[in-house]
């Protein structure tokens, strides 16, 4: 492509986004309130012209300038308040510098065209965030994607995510200034627990708490390498599970240490694999024996039966710190095979049918590779949450790099999920049981 058809390119394009900007989009409502104010104020200076003209000629050591600007009222407000409205209407402040800067990074078309800042506003969900919105020119997303460290030093921002808007020719790019950062420490309060039914949160990121509800995402699985706080996490959500009814089995092979005998006032545990069999095995029945009730009574989950019926049966959540010390069968005898065998025949069938029936897996472990866990009972633990990692488990847990970028290698308690929401988890004190 030439320079004289990149500049033809570049001149119509600014006529085409000059009409775009002064009659549509999102905001023309806001700009026809612009022009209703503009030719309001225009009428009112018109219907006192007189006076104003009239008063400017009895004031002594007036200016020139300004007893022209008053004897011609009409004249000098169409003027100054002309473009005044152009300037709202147009140019958002700082748009030049933000286009000269994403060129500068080499974000930009074949035409040499960068991106054009049409507004900035704030978040609605989140004060903290603003929402810069672009005009894209036909920059793929994965583009922006790949240059998102580069535009976050250009603009000086955190970026939490980049979608398209109404359309594709529109980028929104989610940011907060550099100096927001999460917390090192964040300690669990009481009055962070939801109200909602059976939403467990998790901790908090640059744009509010992070939470899932158990009801429409049945299953999680926390991965991350030692000492990045996944046992913690899991205590956090298990620790929520009881204060919102639900009957809590818990298996750790580590030796219990990690679960206090407060748990196991509250808690169904289990330590041995023949006792993990036994306690899977119920759950099992009980899944197909709620099974039976939701068809009888014409229910499509848990929550519309107890509603239907009145029962008030409640959630199970069966929750494992470290399930590699359960299923990894290296070095195992033949039977110790056979008996893993039947252990992951049971969470397989409560991984893919315990939603419906309000059955639930959160299961921690640093490695969930496939000869840990199944894809039959990995593939349907739809909510993932990584902790520390290399890029090798990172791509594990995430199918992605996300956590070896992103999450510090020194940090205790910062994760990140699949959709690349980076968080601090809450730290959780076992007296608060």
């Amino acid at each position: 492509m030439t320079q004289n058809e990149k500049f033809q390119i570049k001149r119509r394009a600014v006529c085409r986004n000059l009409w775009q900007q002064l009659g549509g989009g999102p905001d023309a409502p806001v700009k026809l309130l612009f022009v209703a104010l503009y030719l309001a104020g225009a009428v009112w200076v018109w219907s006192k012209q007189e006076a104003v003209s009239a008063y400017a000629q009895s004031v002594e050591l007036l200016s020139p300038i300004m007893l022209t600007a008053m004897t011609h009222a009409v004249a000098a407000y169409l003027l100054l308040g002309g473009v005044a409205l152009a300037v709202l209407l147009v140019y958002p402040f700082g748009r030049k510098a933000t286009q000269d800067q994403l060129q500068s990074i080499g974000l930009a078309n074949h035409a040499g065209m960068a991106p054009d800042l049409l507004r900035k506003k704030r978040d609605r969900d989140n004060p903290r965030v603003t929402v810069w919105e672009f005009r894209n020119q036909s920059i793929p997303l994965t583009v922006w994607e790949d240059k998102q460290a580069a535009i976050e030093a250009a603009l000086d921002v955190t970026i939490i995510k980049i979608i398209f808007g109404k359309s594709k020719s529109r980028v929104l790019v989610y940011a907060v200034p550099t100096q927001t950062s999460l917390p090192e420490v964040l300690r669990w309060s009481d009055a962070y627990l939801s109200p909602d039914n059976f939403v467990l949160v998790l901790g908090e990121s640059l744009t509010g708490p992070v939470a899932v509800n158990l009801a429409n995402i049945p299953h999680i699985l926390l991965g991350g390498s030692t000492g990045s706080g996944k046992s913690v996490l899991l205590k956090l959500l298990l620790m929520q599970a009881l204060r919102k009814g639900a009957e809590v089995y818990i298996a750790d092979f580590k030796g219990g240490v990690d679960f206090p005998k407060v748990w196991r006032q509250k808690c169904h545990m289990c330590f041995r694999e023949d006792t993990l069999l036994y306690v899977l095995g119920q759950l099992v029945a009980v899944l197909e024996a709620r099974k039976g009730w939701l068809e009888e009574a014409g229910c499509k989950d848990l929550d519309a039966f107890n509603e239907a019926t009145g029962e008030g049966l409640p959630r199970l959540v069966f929750g494992c710190d470290e399930v590699a010390e359960v299923l990894d069968r290296t070095g195992r005898s033949k039977g110790d095979k056979e008996l893993l065998a039947q252990i992951e025949s049971r969470l397989a069938t409560i991984a893919r049918l315990g939603r419906a029936f309000g059955i639930h897996l959160i299961l921690a472990t640093q490695r969930p590779d496939a000869t840990i866990i199944p894809g039959q009972i990995k593939n349907n633990l739809d909510f993932r949450v990584c902790g520390r990692a290399d890029n090798i488990l990172s791509q594990i847990i995430l199918d992605n790099t996300s956590a070896a970028e992103q999450i510090p290698k020194d940090a205790r308690g910062r994760f990140i999920l699949g959709d690349g929401t980076v968080f601090q988890g809450y730290l959780f004190d076992e007296g608060q049981l």
